[in-house]
């Protein structure tokens, strides 16, 4: 499969400060990549530099086969953005913002772009000052559609959506690299990340931690296991124990996240007569939270992998 994004060695520094470091990853055309991290650590920086917004303090980016620093205007018009704060005129309707856009871009297929903007739902007839975080996304979302690009970059697309227009997004979202081009979503909801990405990385601190498909993810991810003891315990005895994490302790109940095997927690559990057990299947979002977590331990870290 050709390859739509590649980045190699990637950092960018402001500064004293490094916004991202080493950043690596590849992205291939007819995949759902998703681009996920917490609050500062390093996607819009990321995706301005994929963008030819940002030039690289060092590092290799190609987009499209091109270069964003020398290529801008030719990646530009094969790419629809979404930023993660959106600006709008806030004078202008979101009709004028359309057809604004199609002016420029040319060669959009208005029937298409109408059948977005039926889908979405999206106000067209008011100044876009008086619209909701939710309307305004929505002419957002048509306005990185409705020229049909190669390549999508959407960062928090569905920010202010109900439920019902997030599952009409991951929709539109099957459709599109169902047609052969590639979307590079970053998202906070977990959930739409699990529904619609093939493949994903996560960032922290300005570094990628990992690289992998939902699928490898799902197979790594952490089995729930709660203990319930008669009295209050000291979690310890649990918290030594290798692919072990306390997840809380109190009232006697005792919640872990596994990656290793259960054995040794059972036996441990034995020893301290525990009443009773119960365990639930792999959850991806515990997995995401361990890298996320502020400061997780090195062992949580190795663990989670």
């Amino acid at each position: 499969m050709s390859v739509v994004i590649e980045v190699e060695g990637l950092s960018k520094t402001f500064g004293n400060v490094r916004a991202v470091s080493d950043v690596g990853f590849t992205v291939t055309a007819g995949e759902v990549f998703g681009f996920l991290g917490p609050n500062g650590a390093g996607k819009s920086t990321t995706i301005r530099l994929l963008l030819g917004l940002y030039h690289a303090t060092s590092g290799r980016v190609s987009v499209l086969g091109r270069d964003p620093t020398r290529d801008v205007v030719a990646i530009h018009r094969r790419v629809g953005y979404l930023p993660g704060e959106l600006a709008l005129y806030p004078k202008l309707t979101g009709r004028q913002h359309l057809d604004f856009a199609a002016r420029v871009r040319g060669e959009v297929d208005h029937a298409y772009r109408d059948r977005l903007v039926d889908r979405f739902s999206a106000e067209l007839d008011r100044p876009v000052r008086t619209l909701s975080k939710g309307n305004r996304q929505k002419i957002g979302l048509v306005l990185a559609f409705m020229h049909r690009p190669d390549l999508l970059i959407l960062d928090e697309p569905t920010a202010g959506l109900d439920p019902l227009l997030q599952e009409e997004f991951a929709r539109l979202v099957r459709e599109t690299v169902a047609e052969g081009r590639t979307v590079f979503l970053s998202s906070h909801e977990l959930d739409e990340v699990q529904r619609v990405v093939d493949r994903l990385a996560i960032i922290k601190d300005g570094k990628i931690v990992v690289t992998d498909t939902v699928e490898g993810l799902r197979r790594a991810a952490p089995r729930t296991v709660e203990f319930t003891f008669a009295h209050p315990i000291d979690p310890a005895a649990f918290a030594e124990l290798d692919g072990v994490h306390v997840l809380s302790s109190a009232d006697g109940r005792v919640r872990l996240a596994l990656t290793g095997p259960a054995g040794p927690a059972l036996r441990v559990a034995a020893d301290l007569d525990a009443l009773d057990v119960t365990a639930r299947s792999a959850d991806l979002d515990e997995l995401f939270l361990t890298y996320y977590r502020e400061h997780p331990t090195e062992r949580e870290v190795r663990d989670a992998r």
